[in-house]
């Protein structure tokens, strides 16, 4: 590690304590925030996962009465039939914070209950299970785009935190750590030769006194 640059006295040494403390306690504090971000981000995995399935499932049901239906209908028909639909609903997004990452909340309001742009004449049964099916599916799959968006948010989070961690883990505490140990080190010597040096001139007193002592 680089310590070349440091001063070996004390304010130095009270600075760099200082800043050792505000790292560890920096550490912890990103380090309980990444357990708890881990925490939300498994949970909404969970709901994700139980969300995606039920969506691809139902999905799967519309598609295939969809594709009866085409083979039923005339493409003209099938056409003109979803050509003007009546159901409309409206999404409002909105963001809610967790662990201060702010993820959506999607809100929907359908504006008409009437799914069927068209009628029963000459349409297959098909066709209105597939709509039906459809409609049925819709809440499901604007809360799966909520709970995917909120977990890629939060994956991002983790990562960023992650980081964070490791380099006051691995390079800023140990640094400081080993910055504190030199200056420690260096003081230590200061202080032995400075004693040493202090015995040298209470001998040599000692040894002039008695000398003097001697003379008389």
């Amino acid at each position: 590690m680089a310590i070349a640059n440091v001063n070996p006295n004390r304010m130095e040494l009270s600075k760099l304590k200082k800043r050792l403390e505000t790292a560890r306690r920096g550490h912890k504090l990103l380090k309980d925030k990444r357990d708890g971000l881990m925490k939300e981000f498994l949970e909404i995995v969970r709901v994700n996962k139980a969300l995606r399935e039920t969506v691809e499932a139902n999905l799967k049901g519309v598609y295939e009465n969809f594709l009866v239906a085409s083979a039923i209908m005339s493409k003209q028909v099938l056409e003109n039939s979803l050509m003007f639909p009546k159901h409309r609903v409206e999404v409002g997004i909105q963001t809610k914070n967790i662990m201060s990452v702010n993820v959506p909340v999607f809100n929907f309001e359908q504006k008409q209950d009437d799914l069927y742009s068209y009628g029963f004449f000459g349409t297959s049964g098909q066709l209105d299970a597939s709509i039906n099916r459809l409609g049925e599916v819709l809440p499901d799959l604007l809360a799966l785009a909520e709970k995917e968006k909120s977990a890629q948010l939060l994956a991002a989070e983790i990562e960023k935190t992650r980081r964070r961690v490791n380099a006051l883990e691995y390079v800023m505490i140990p640094q400081f750590t080993e910055k504190i140990r030199f200056i420690k080190m260096k003081l230590d010597e200061s202080e032995r030769s400075t004693t040493t040096r202090l015995m040298k001139v209470k001998d040599m007193m000692i040894k002039e006194m008695l000398s003097k002592n001697n003379m008389s």
